[in-house]
């Protein structure tokens, strides 16, 4: 088995999502739950096919985001993968939605952070292992730094 990690490409004003599905019309799925959730949202996806021709396939109301969608799902090339490349709109305002799509087996991170992808490969394929999402905690929050967190999600309009 090899190890390896894949960056995934992005620009700071991106949120992503990437799962987990088992079947080919995830993709279409995935493209109705976005829509449906979120009617001014930009969106790409890219879904690494698991057998058959083994393409990427990809959906999208945006060509930038489809187009690096499925340039990121190339880069991973695990079976039954998916990325959802997105703007104009936080991972919480789609993430049920997309966890509720028949096919969807499971999500592996929904963020804005720079994302590297652990996969394993062995002689069958490859496959995700876990991401790493974020840098290493510092330390505990302080009382400032609650106050702090309650401001902003009232600021961004997450709380009353």
């Amino acid at each position: 088995m090899k190890l390896k990690t894949v960056k995934i490409e992005k620009t700071e004003d991106m949120n992503i999502i990437i799962g987990q599905s088992h079947f080919i019309k995830t993709i279409e799925d995935i493209y109705e739950a976005m829509i449906a959730s979120a009617p001014n949202i930009k969106f790409g996806i890219g879904f690494c096919e698991s057998s058959g021709p083994c393409l990427v396939r990809t959906e999208g109301n945006d060509d930038e985001l489809k187009n690096l969608a499925g340039k990121n799902a190339l880069n991973l090339s695990c079976g039954h993968a998916f990325i959802i490349m997105m703007k104009n709109a936080f991972p919480i305002t789609v993430l049920n939605a997309v966890k509720n799509v028949s096919e969807v087996c499971g999500i592996y991170c929904a963020t804005a952070n720079n994302v590297e992808v652990i996969v394993a490969e062995t002689g069958s394929g490859r496959g995700i292992l876990g991401v790493i999402d974020g840098k290493k905690s510092k330390g505990i929050e302080s009382e400032k730094d609650v106050k702090e967190r309650k401001e902003f999600l009232r600021k961004i309009g997450y709380k009353r």
